[in-house]
This record gives structure tokens, sequence and C-alpha cells, in this order.
């Protein structure tokens, strides 16, 4: 039988990620046991500390074993942290080492939404792809710059290292999970029992772009500020770069190192973060708000819109704004 370890790091950390990672397992088990086979997997909690509080002493978990104790195991879980990373890190770098050694003896890891941050300490995610909480995404990069984070991703999947984006999207890893350890049918009838979208690829839709100003370049953040105040115009790099001075190739250079985009992706994502505004709070057609966000060409916008949010403007509209299609 093989083992599932489900991490309860130190600290007020996710207490559903923990819970729903455990009983989507069980239910896998049971499903399996009784289509007449055997469980799967002996899944066990285990940590640092016997007990752990969330919420303010609200509620508690008590790992099974402490952490030590598990000499051998074949998956191990992550569960997403707080929002203070360093002190998640710093206070559970006991778990992280072990993280590692499991994962060099054999075992695949699952990170849930900022788990990935303890995943990253270990440094079994350089030069690897790797999602998270789209809100992360910045404190993320300045961290663990070797990492190739691909925030719209909702699951990323490479050698035996899985991760995957924000909050309870975690849900649709699990899935992902289940299916490929113990088969496609038991993946679909733990998603019809608790109702989550099988198959569900990425996290786009869902992310608020806030522009990346998490880094000391100056000049990049004043020409961010500049291609936002004119996100109704088309703006080209050759005029961003004359107008501060610099080449055109080191402003893409600085410019990318400062926001892990290029300005033409940074302008559009800005644009198109008006747009999905527009689409959510307002009647106005797609010619009306492709114009207001500096596009003349439906094509061309209905192509950067659905890259960005991996929806047509009008699917967009529909799913978020009733009051538009009634």
């Amino acid at each position: 039988m093989k083992h599932l370890t489900i991490l309860v790091p130190e600290g007020d950390n996710n207490l559903s990620s923990i819970v729903g990672a455990y009983k989507i397992f069980t239910r896998a088990n049971e499903y399996r046991k009784k289509a007449g086979g055997r469980e799967l997997f002996t899944i066990e909690l285990a940590g640092i500390s016997p007990e752990v509080d969330f919420f303010g002493g609200l509620f508690s978990a008590k790992p099974h074993k402490h952490f030590l104790a598990v000499t051998h195991t074949d998956l191990i879980i992550i569960p997403s942290v707080n929002h203070n990373y360093h002190k998640a890190v710093s206070g559970n770098q006991q778990l992280i080492d072990w993280v590692e050694q499991q994962y060099k003896n054999g075992a695949a890891v699952a990170s849930i939404c900022t788990g990935a941050f303890l995943l990253a300490a270990s440094g079994l995610l350089d030069g690897k792809s790797c999602s998270t909480h789209w809100a992360a995404a910045d404190t993320f990069r300045n961290m663990f710059p070797k990492v190739k984070l691909e925030p719209d991703k909702l699951i990323t999947d490479e050698q035996g290292i899985y991760t995957n984006g924000g909050a309870y999207s975690f849900l649709n890893l699990m899935i992902y999970l289940v299916e490929k350890y113990y088969d496609r049918q038991t993946a679909i009838f733990c998603a019809k029992v608790f109702q989550i979208e099988i198959d569900r690829q990425s996290q786009s839709a869902f992310i608020i772009f806030t522009g990346q100003k998490q880094h000391d370049d100056d000049m990049v953040k004043e020409a961010q500020a500049y291609i936002e105040s004119k996100a109704d115009e088309k703006i080209s790099v050759e005029e961003l770069s004359a107008r501060f001075a610099v080449g055109r190739r080191n402003f893409d250079r600085r410019f990318v190192r400062a926001t892990g985009n290029t300005p033409v992706e940074y302008s559009q994502r800005v644009k198109m973060e008006l747009a999905k505004k527009a689409f959510e709070t307002t009647r106005k057609t797609v010619n009306e708000v492709m114009y207001e966000v500096g596009y003349a060409d439906v094509k061309a916008f209905r192509e950067v819109f659905r890259k960005i949010t991996g929806m047509s403007p009008l699917a967009y509209r529909e799913k978020y704004n009733k009051s538009a299609v009634c």
C-alpha cells in the first residue's frame, strides 16, 4: 500500500486545504474499496507540533505523527500557508529539509496555493514550472527568482512535483492527483461527490491584475505608471524607451527583469483588466469596451482578451455580469 503524507506546518495557516485533501483522498480510498479493490493509500497527517491552532485557536489539527517518524512516503501534500511567507519558511525549515530528502528518496510532492513557498524554499522548484495564488506572484518571484512562475496555470506537473493556483482551486489539484494515482473513474466519482469542475486548467479568469510593483527600478515604475495612465491609447515600446532616454533593448531587458512581463505584455494586461471591469459592471458592448482600452481591431482585442483571461469577451461578460445579459 502506498503512503500519503499531508503536512501540517507550523503557523496559523490554511486548515481547509489540509481537511480538503484528507477528505478527497479518503473518499477515493472508500470508492476503490467498494468497487472490490484495496485502499490505495495509507493517509497520515504529519507535522512538527502535536497540535497546531488555526484562526486564533478556534480550530486545531492534531497530526497523526511527527514528520521525522515518517521514514518513507510516496506522496507529500503541502497545504497553503499564511501571508507572512518569510515567517512561514523560517518556521518550517525542518519540514522543508525533510520534503527535499523524501523527494530525493522517490516521493512525489504537491503544493497547494501558497504552499509553493515552502516547496520553493527546498530548492526543488529551481528551473521548474510552478503556480501559486496570483495575489502572491510578485512576492514569490522576488523570493525565488530561479523558479519559472506561471500563475496563469491552474496546475503544473513536472518530474513528480505538482503545484496549483490559488485558494479553493486546490480541489482541482486533488482531483488531478486522484486520477493520476487511482484512475479516471475514481476522479469522476470524487468530482461529482464534492461537486468540483473536473479538467479545469487555468486560473486566468480569476486573476486581478494590479501591476508588478515590488521591485527597485524607479525608471520601470515610472514607465508602468505612464502605461497605466494611457490605457486608452496605443503606445509603442520605441515611444516608451525614448521617453525615458533608454535604448530599446536595455529598456525591454530592465522591464522584464523588474516585472516579469515585456512592456507590450504589461500594457495588454493593464488594458484587459480595465476591459474586465467594464464587462463586470456595465452594459457596454464589446466594441465600446474595445475602443475605451485603445483597440481598433476587434479580432486583435478578442485574441488578447482570451490569451489573458482564457475566455472570450462575451463569455466573460455572461459569467460575471448577469444584468448585462438579461
